[in-house]
């Protein structure tokens, strides 16, 4: 399972944000990009305001107004760079659940360690600028695409992680504890919890959750603050204390002058600057590279998914430069950092929006809320920002993994997320990515180790070349062909299978004089495997037996030259290594030199065959021969030229006195095939002799050839005369087409085998 079934899984899972407003006002046609940037503006803000109170909260309560604004100014800063800088229309940055775990865990390690609360600040917003830093190093090194590759497994227990990490975080909040304890500790003892708060959080969750299945007029996310606000102002109504913004601790409270206490705040941070040691430094760099690297995955596979809506295409690298920027700005300004979100893009989208226009509308919406509903945030109680929370967490855990535990193939695969939840929530979210990245790749070593690198093991009787034998030679060849085996390698030839590659061949490398190494479908190999070669050459030469190599591409998948590679190791430069470009050129030279040993010389240096010594003919008395010899014409031809092409008009038979004639036909994109190999002795062109249709091959001459050619007029007249004769031509012609046609079907069921 790959990162676009996970985006798929997460549209659906967020198809209930979408919403589908009225297009027009007092009868004005408002544009697309303004209505989206709009609406989706009321689905980003009130997250975003939930995701910075997250992270600023676990400073201290004092805090919680000040990560109110950084999600205001964070959606701000992100929607107005990013669509600026990024080419991809629609699409929606606003600060996230990632950046809002990670940094909320990152800072509560800093509180935990007794950091000042400034200096803490001071250290998330360094992250924060370095996320954005990473993120255009990797845009700039071109390397967004790759960031698709991690494996699914990762990234659902990764999420998973994150969501869990925030229902955790966001219970003591839910419950309206302050104490400060853990979200364990606050669900065993309901004496410290607020009725109050958790009568609030949980009406906003419930409505959140199940609100947009009976409208779809407004998003979730709003109806359910407002009716976490019903509630908390029903309850005032029986506490006066409830209606007092100063010191109440239910409610995010007064974020002051957006122009001033803002302004100070973000300059005061900056005044610690020159205390952070260069060692304090060097600790943020792994968390600011896991950071970008979440961030990164979650805008990809929201542009993923707006491409398929869409049918457009984004440009991953400019985006990532885009969402990097944005993020570095967002953090030094006082916001939050963030991606490009799911549902406030889908929202942008179905409310009409068609260009990046929508996103900078969003993100100046949002500061205009933020001053005209100051007040108004002052009183959104805390308990709704975790309730919202609570729900976004619930939607991230990824519930597919349950599906791995029905196959016994796939429990492995569920084993890594789950150790990737578990050690996101018992270490920390770095550890998390670390561990399921290292776990993904045992698992991808343990499946190569498990596959077969022997594709096929044959001897060459089973598969002959396509050198057209005689019958004599055919015998010699069915009877010592176990002499020479052919192996098909299939996949990456590396340390994990080298073991099993070499166990299979043990026995052949007792026995066989020839062993043919078929590397056509390799598609990687080490030096460990390269080692191996070497034993199986040693071992080999010790008997005088023969080790050859056949298609040992220049170019392997990976983009690596094999026989490059095979020369730098010594095993292509060994004087005994055999090389060729085909497995048929390779069986075809070891059954010459096969024959070779059993006397059977080859044609080159041979005398033409008289029209007696044509097989067919032998067994015919003399006054015959000569009238055949009256219907048969003699023609020669040189090395390279063609006897006949493909499609043309011929019904002639040609018989081989002398040289060698390859017969090939074209496939479908006009590369040519090589059918067989015709020598002295045999025949060619039977077909269209025998039905008189157009060629249905070619003859291309590979040595000086010499032919008696008859045609099919002539022999009919010659029937007329000589049955015997026109019947053992015909005889013959049907052996020797009924032994090819065998071939042919033993390779095809090899082939399929």
């Amino acid at each position: 399972m790959n990162t676009q079934i996970m985006t798929e899984k997460m549209q659906t899972s967020l198809l209930p944000l979408i919403h589908n407003p009225l297009t027009r006002f007092k009868g004005w046609q408002i544009p697309g990009d303004v209505w989206g940037g709009v609406t989706s503006m009321m689905v980003a803000l009130p997250s975003a305001v939930a995701f910075g109170v997250t992270i600023f909260g676990v400073i201290g309560p004092d805090f919680i107004p000040f990560g109110a604004l950084a999600g205001i100014i964070g959606t701000f800063a992100l929607g107005i760079v990013a669509s600026t800088l990024g080419g991809t229309d629609r699409l929606i940055t606003a600060p996230c659940a990632p950046a809002a775990a990670l940094l909320s865990a990152f800072a509560l390690t800093l509180v935990q360690q007794n950091t000042s609360p400034l200096t803490v600040v001071l250290m998330v917003t360094v992250m924060s600028i370095l996320t954005g830093a990473f993120q255009v190093m990797i845009g700039m090194l071109k390397v967004g695409n790759l960031i698709k590759y991690i494996p699914y497994t990762v990234v659902s227990g990764y999420l998973t992680g994150v969501g869990i990490t925030i229902i955790g975080s966001q219970i003591p909040k839910f419950f309206g504890v302050s104490s400060g304890l853990s979200w364990w500790k606050t669900i065993l003892t309901p004496t410290s919890w607020d009725h109050r708060a958790l009568a609030v959080g949980a009406t906003t969750a419930l409505v959140m959750a199940f609100g947009p299945k009976l409208t779809k007029a407004i998003p979730g996310t709003i109806m359910g603050i407002l009716a976490g606000l019903l509630v908390y102002f029903g309850a005032a109504a029986f506490d006066s204390d409830l209606l007092v913004l100063e010191n109440n601790k239910l409610v995010i409270g007064s974020l002051g002058s957006v122009g001033g206490g803002f302004l100070d705040s973000i300059m005061n941070r900056w005044s610690e600057i020159g205390d952070l040691r260069l060692s304090e430094l060097a600790k943020l760099f792994g968390s600011a590279l896991t950071l970008a690297a979440l961030l990164s995955i979650d805008t990809l596979k929201t542009c993923v998914v707006l491409d398929q809506m869409t049918r457009s295409r984004h440009d991953s690298n400019r985006e990532l430069v885009a969402q990097g920027v944005a993020n570095m700005f967002s953090s030094a300004v006082g916001g939050v950092a963030g991606a490009g979100q799911m549902g406030s893009t889908l929202v942008n989208m179905v409310s009409g929006a068609q260009t990046r226009i929508s996103g900078i509308v969003e993100g100046i919406a949002a500061l205009v809320a933020a001053l005209l509903l100051n007040s108004f945030i002052s009183w959104i109680p805390v308990a709704s920002l975790a309730g919202i929370l609570i729900v976004v967490g619930v939607r991230m855990i990824d519930k597919e993994p349950l599906l791995f535990l029905k196959a016994k193939d796939t429990v492995f695969d569920f084993a890594v997320v789950a150790a990737v939840v578990m050690v996101a929530l018992t270490v920390s979210l770095i550890a998390a990515s670390a561990v399921g990245v290292l776990l993904s790749i045992l698992l991808f070593v343990r499946e190569q180790v498990g596959g077969a690198v022997v594709r096929n093991r044959y001897s060459i009787h089973e598969f002959p070349s396509r050198r057209v034998r005689s019958e004599e030679e055919t015998m010699v060849l069915d009877q010592t062909g176990e002499r020479a085996v052919v192996y098909e390698l299939q996949g990456s030839l590396f340390f994990g299978t080298t073991y099993q590659f070499y166990s299979t061949l043990e026995p052949d490398l007792k026995k066989a004089d020839y062993l043919i190494l078929d590397l056509r479908r390799v598609t990687s190999m080490d030096v460990t495997a390269a080692h191996t070669l070497h034993v199986i050459q040693e071992s080999l030469r010790e008997r005088n037996a023969t080790l050859i190599f056949s298609d040992v591409r220049s170019a392997l998948p990976n983009g690596k030259n094999l026989r490059e590679f095979l020369d730098q190791t010594g095993i292509t430069t060994d004087p005994n290594a055999l090389i060729f470009s085909g497995v048929e050129s390779a069986i075809e030279w070891v059954e010459n030199a096969i024959l070779a040993t059993d006397g059977h010389s080859g044609n080159g240096d041979q005398p033409p065959l008289s029209l007696g010594e044509i097989e067919v003919f032998k067994s015919h008395a003399d006054d015959t021969l000569e009238d055949l010899r009256t219907c048969i014409t003699e023609r020669t031809v040189k090395a390279g030229g063609l006897i006949y092409k493909f499609g043309q008009a011929g019904n002639e038979i040609y018989f081989v006195r002398k040289g060698c004639v390859n017969v090939q036909s074209y496939l479908s994109d006009n590369r040519l095939h090589h059918l067989s190999t015709i020598g002295r002795g045999d025949f060619f062109g039977g077909l269209s002799f025998l039905d008189g249709k157009p060629r249905g091959n070619e003859a291309l001459v590979v040595e000086d050839v010499e032919l008696y050619v008859l045609s099919r007029e002539n022999f009919m007249m010659l029937a007329e005369r000589h049955k015997r004769l026109a019947i053992n031509i015909l005889t013959a012609l049907t052996r020797t087409l009924t032994v090819r046609l065998r071939n042919a079907d033993n390779k095809l069921r090899m082939l399929y085998d």
